[in-house]
C-alpha cells in the first residue's frame, strides 16, 4: 500500500481565522454539500486540485514551530477521511492540535462512522470540530471560526467522552 495523499485545493501556511492560534490550514478538494454562499466554492468539484503526499504536508508543518495546530477545511475533509486521519497522527506527533470543518453534523458523522472506518478514525483524532452546513440565512460575521449560527464549535475530546456534542470553550 502506498503513502497516503490528499487531493487539495490549497494551503495557508499561517492563518489566524481557521481556529485558535497560528494555524496551518489545508483546503481539500471536493465537497458534496454545495452550500449556497460558501466562501470556498472552487473546492466543490471532486475533479481538480492537486495530489499531495501527507508526508510532504507534514514537512511543511514541521517548518514552523510557532504553529498551535493544523486546520482541515475544504471542501469536505470527511470525503478524504483516511488520509486526513494519517495527517492528524503526524500533527499530534508534533504536539499540535487538529481543528476540522465539516458540512455534516457530528451526529451525521457518528452515523457515517458506523459503516466507514476512515470516518471513525478521523473522528477519534480531531480536537475541535465545526459542524453543519453553511446556511446563508444564518450568516453571522461576529462568530469566531464559524460562518453561520447553525454551525457548532465542538470540543471533540469532551464530545467523545459524553457521547453527545459538547461546545468548545475557546
Amino acid at each position: 500500500m502506498g503513502e497516503a495523499s490528499l487531493q487539495i485545493a490549497g494551503i495557508v501556511r499561517e492563518s489566524i481565522v481557521d481556529g485558535p492560534g497560528l494555524r496551518f490550514t489545508v483546503f481539500c478538494q471536493g465537497c458534496p454539500h454545495h452550500c449556497p454562499g460558501c466562501h470556498n466554492p472552487q473546492t466543490h468539484p471532486f475533479a481538480g486540485g492537486q495530489a499531495v503526499a501527507v508526508s510532504r504536508l507534514n514537512e511543511e508543518i514541521r517548518k514552523n514551530p510557532l504553529l498551535q495546530g493544523v486546520t482541515f477545511s475544504g471542501g469536505e475533509p470527511f470525503c478524504q477521511a483516511g488520509a486526513f486521519a494519517a495527517l492528524a497522527d503526524a500533527v499530534h506527533a508534533l504536539h499540535k492540535d487538529v481543528f476540522c470543518y465539516s458540512g455534516w453534523t457530528l451526529e451525521e458523522l457518528w452515523e457515517k462512522a458506523e459503516a466507514e472506518p476512515d470516518v471513525a478514525a478521523l473522528l477519534r483524532k480531531i480536537d475541535y470540530l465545526v459542524d453543519g452546513r453553511f446556511v446563508l440565512a444564518e450568516r453571522d460575521l461576529s462568530l469566531r471560526f464559524r460562518g453561520s449560527r447553525n454551525q457548532r464549535l465542538l470540543d471533540m475530546e469532551k464530545s467523545r467522552a459524553a457521547g453527545k456534542a459538547v461546545p468548545a470553550e475557546i
